[in-house]
């Protein structure tokens, strides 16, 4: 028997009721495998660092049990196919770790980017190529200046 933990992200718009029977099925798929539930810790809803399926929040949970590796094989197979599971990530637990949620970051929603009117801008001297019969350099920067 290990000890893991699997957090879970789930679709944010389930109900309460769907994202409890979702963490009790698993529990049981655990206990029938036989292994030892430790805790559920439902963390909320949380800011993504990325959409996923054009969500930008999604509903944590940190599940922490006790199981062969056959057991965890199965419970990631039916996470993978159980509608309402966004992603999953299990680990092998570390002894005397924390399991409380990090701090939500305060973040400041993006603003949509105005775009500005193009300028016509006169092409720069520096932006031309070279060729061989031009001026050097130091002649044309006296010029500008």
């Amino acid at each position: 028997m290990n000890d893991y933990e699997i957090l879970l992200l789930l679709d944010p718009e389930l109900t309460d009721e769907r994202q409890n029977e979702i963490v009790s099925r698993t529990r049981e798929t655990i206990e029938k495998g036989g292994g030892s539930w430790s805790d559920h810790q439902p963390w909320g809803r949380r800011r993504l660092a990325y959409e996923i399926d054009h969500k930008p929040e999604s509903a944590y949970h940190l599940l922490t049990f006790d199981a062969a590796p056959e057991t965890l094989d199965e419970v990631s197979r039916v996470l993978r196919i159980t509608d309402g599971v966004m992603r999953h990530l299990a680990v092998r637990r570390v002894k005397g770790a924390s399991t409380r949620p990090p701090e939500p970051s305060h973040y400041e929603p993006e603003q949509p980017r105005r775009e500005e009117p193009r300028r016509e801008e006169e092409p720069l001297a520096a932006s031309v190529p070279a060729s061989q019969d031009s001026e050097p350099e130091e002649t044309a920067r006296e010029e500008r200046e």
